[in-house]
């Protein structure tokens, strides 16, 4: 009988054997996960190995989101509307630099962004 295998981020890696997946467990070296109830209680359904030393860490989704340039600015009358974050330079959230979100160098880079995704209305 077969078990799947999947990495410790819970990626599919194929399948094992069943005394395969009981070494693993008693080395230490990976997670058994078996049935908890019903007909089949303590059946093996699948093996999860363990992160090792060396192994890259775990992929989160803010790893693929990059930086957010907008945050929930908390003003002194409560109300929270989005603002801008300056670009290149950090501040402080009691300080507002709204007259210079980019850097000069950065600028007309900014710009010509925005200006190609201007749409001409016809």
């Amino acid at each position: 009988m077969t078990v799947p295998l999947y990495s410790y981020e819970h990626e599919f890696q194929g399948y094992i054997a069943e005394r395969y997946a009981l070494r693993l467990e008693a080395q230490g070296v990976a997670q058994v996960i078996r049935q908890k109830g019903g007909a089949e209680k303590g059946k093996i359904r699948r093996v999860v190995l363990h992160r090792r030393p060396g192994d890259p860490k775990l992929s989160v989704l803010r790893d693929y989101q990059g930086q957010s340039y907008s945050y929930r600015q908390e003003l002194d009358d409560g109300h929270q509307p989005w603002a801008l974050r300056p670009l290149g330079h950090r501040i402080r959230r009691d300080q507002s630099c709204e007259y210079s979100l980019a850097p000069a160098a950065a600028r007309p880079i900014f710009l010509r962004v925005v200006l190609d995704c201007l749409v001409s209305a016809a």
